[in-house]
């Protein structure tokens, strides 16, 4: 089943554009595919985070290893994998797998909130963001790799009206009326 999804997450996880999810209750096999595939995650704190695999004589799929070592460490990893334990959100977020815990019944109205946010900022500067941050975590390139990164997008970036809308908007005080892409 997981491997059919497989082509799903991945053009999720490489959406051009900025993506969100939230979530509460169980966050397990596809459920948590789903936001490893995601760049920002939001979760309520009574959500349950794990692999319970070993219960059913299988294993942690959709990605799960990878976000679990990276973010966790090995040590770490098996230790959920191999006792089936869960975490709540907030120790989630503790341990630095998602973005942000919340009060379950508050998640979902959050993360409409930053959306909406995010949906008027500057879009070239966050997809610029996304590209190099995919490729610290895909390639990872060392710390002058990404800086030399980093300057290019802002090269870039600096020919672009949002651009010239956050500097006037920062010298006169006021909040930028970006315009995203044209």
């Amino acid at each position: 089943m997981a491997d059919a999804l497989t082509p799903v997450l991945k053009k999720l996880s490489a959406f051009p554009a900025p993506t969100f999810a939230s979530a509460h209750g169980a966050c397990l096999g596809i459920g948590l595919g789903l936001l490893i595939a995601t760049d920002v995650v939001y979760v309520g704190n009574g959500a349950k985070i794990g692999s319970p695999f070993a219960a059913l004589g299988a294993t942690l799929d959709s990605g799960g290893h990878a976000l679990f070592v990276e973010r966790l460490g090995a040590h770490r990893a098996l230790d959920l994998i191999y006792t089936a334990d869960l975490m709540r959100g907030a120790e989630a977020v503790a341990s630095g797998l998602f973005s942000r815990a919340l009060p379950d019944e508050d998640v979902l109205d959050f993360t409409r909130s930053a959306v909406a946010r995010v949906a008027t900022g500057p879009t070239d500067a966050f997809l610029a963001s996304k590209a190099i941050v995919a490729q610290l975590r895909d390639d990872r390139v060392g710390l002058w790799d990404s800086v030399d990164a980093e300057n290019r997008a802002q090269a870039i970036l600096a020919r672009t009206p949002d651009f010239a809308e956050g500097f006037a908007a920062f010298q006169q005080k006021r909040q930028p009326a970006f315009r995203g892409r044209a």
